[in-house]
């Protein structure tokens, strides 16, 4: 249910005919009254779902990592949330530069912590930007919104008893991403190059791609096991079985849309031929639907 409305609400926002500065608003405000719901994966981690994804809790005496942050529209009750664990937000992560990650680091700079992401994110949360698939002019963040520390290829910090590796990633969903291994509760964050049982938004105007997608998705099963939990950026808790089938789903569509494309059909022809009919009982299930799936992986080819 929780996914339906957060859809409805999205696709609310997106058709409305508005100038873009407010197309970003309509952006930001459709997710806000979509409630936070909360996960205990262990002692010391608890995942929070809902508006925008999913964010990951580290907490305990040192204080909370927080790995992404929603949108700004829900900040009143991601504060709620954080205050819940009785500690001060000490590092704030971004797995990407999208602003359903990023909007609330300027509160969080604000209440001490220190916003860490790849130098990418930084780069990019710093430019203006226009989304074409979802038609959304974003622009620069300002100062106080942008990662204080970043780093090229891998970072690691300790805190409450855990160890937390990042490392940056090809460029995928954007040319900004990282995941995050968690080593010993052997879970793994994967930001948006995972969206759990949906068919993913791919930013092809910041570097992203189907193919840096489907590679992502290897990367990450070469580093999981069975017992591996994985919080994807969008859906709900997975297993690398989920994972697989994801990117069995991802090679399934770059196939079949490349060969329409190579065989010199355009978009709209494309988009006609149905390609992913038998796909969409399955993927099809939240923002993007099989037509919308045959321009993302279109566009990226």
């Amino acid at each position: 249910m929780n996914t339906r409305r957060e859809w409805l609400q999205m696709m609310a926002a997106a058709l409305l005919p508005l100038p873009q500065q407010d197309r970003l608003a309509a952006f930001r405000a459709g997710f806000a009254n979509t409630p936070i719901q909360s996960l205990k994966l262990a002692e010391n981690l608890t995942m929070l779902s809902g508006p925008g994804g999913n964010v990951l809790v580290l907490h305990g005496a040192d204080g909370l990592v927080v790995v992404d942050n929603f949108v700004s529209t829900v900040w009143t009750k991601l504060e709620e949330q954080l205050r819940s664990f009785g500690k001060p937000v000490k590092v704030a992560l971004n797995t990407h530069w999208h602003l359903d990650h990023t909007d609330n680091n300027a509160p969080l700079r604000a209440a001490g912590a220190t916003v860490v992401a790849h130098e990418n994110t930084k780069r990019r949360m710093s430019e203006p930007h226009h989304l074409p698939m979802l038609d959304l002019d974003v622009p620069p963040s300002p100062a106080n919104a942008l990662p204080q520390r970043v780093f090229s290829n891998d970072y690691k910090l300790e805190a409450n008893g855990e160890r937390v590796g990042l490392s940056h990633l090809k460029p995928a969903h954007t040319d900004t991403d990282v995941i995050l291994w968690f080593e010993r509760a052997n879970l793994l964050q994967t930001g948006d190059v995972f969206f759990n049982g949906r068919y993913p938004f791919i930013d092809w105007s910041t570097g992203g791609s189907i193919d840096g997608m489907i590679a992502a998705a290897n990367r990450v099963l070469s580093l999981v096991d069975e017992d591996t939990r994985i919080v994807p950026g969008h859906g709900v808790l997975a297993t690398k079985a989920d994972l697989l089938k994801y990117r069995d789903m991802l090679a399934t569509a770059a196939d079949r849309v490349r060969k329409l494309k190579t065989a010199g059909k355009s978009l709209d022809e494309s988009i006609a031929e149905k390609p992913l009919t038998d796909l969409d009982g399955v993927w099809g299930n939240g923002r993007f639907k099989g037509d919308d799936f045959v321009k993302i992986v279109y566009s990226t080819l």
